[in-house]
């Protein structure tokens, strides 16, 4: 059990444990975020129908998370390039949308056939919503980690 320990612990402190850790932390601010927008705009304010509601909280974590995801967990600085970061992460994040939708839909018209009140109806969106993005959380460290932040070895630098 300890050589088991000793190789977790070996691979928290490897770089890409460490990238793991902060995209980990970040993922969870960005959770935050989304679910208190969506909660407020749809749960406390009833602006909009769950769907639109969950898009709005889509974009507004979205902005934090390409910042935190960029310059904290990968280590990124300077501008971002339009198509080579950009464009692709918020391709990823309206991925995770388009699942969310489809799952937010379905969590509303399932407490609308129930009769559940409106704030259960609320709790439901939120949780689908987050089952959603976090199907497509590890897909998402992959493609981070191997195309879109990923610095450049020695190597290429070298044939740059």
């Amino acid at each position: 059990m300890q050589s088991f320990y000793r190789t977790v612990y070996g691979w928290l402190v490897a770089k890409i444990g460490a990238t793991a850790i902060k995209y980990a932390l970040s993922s969870v601010i960005s959770v935050v975020v989304t679910e208190a927008v969506l909660f407020l705009v749809f749960g406390v304010f009833r602006l909009f129908s769950a769907e639109v509601s969950n898009v709005v909280a889509t974009g507004v974590a979205a902005v934090p998370s390409y910042y935190l995801n960029r310059n904290w967990a990968w280590g990124k600085s300077g501008r971002s390039h339009f198509l080579r970061e950009v464009v692709p992460f918020w391709s990823l994040a309206f991925i995770g949308l388009a699942l969310s939708l489809v799952t937010v839909g379905f969590a509303q018209s399932f407490a609308h056939s129930h009769g559940f009140s409106h704030i259960t109806d609320a709790l439901f969106v939120n949780f689908a919503s987050m089952v959603a993005f976090g199907v497509v959380w590890v897909g998402k460290f992959f493609v981070f980690n191997t195309w879109l932040f990923r610095s450049k070895s020695t190597s290429e630098v070298g044939q740059a």
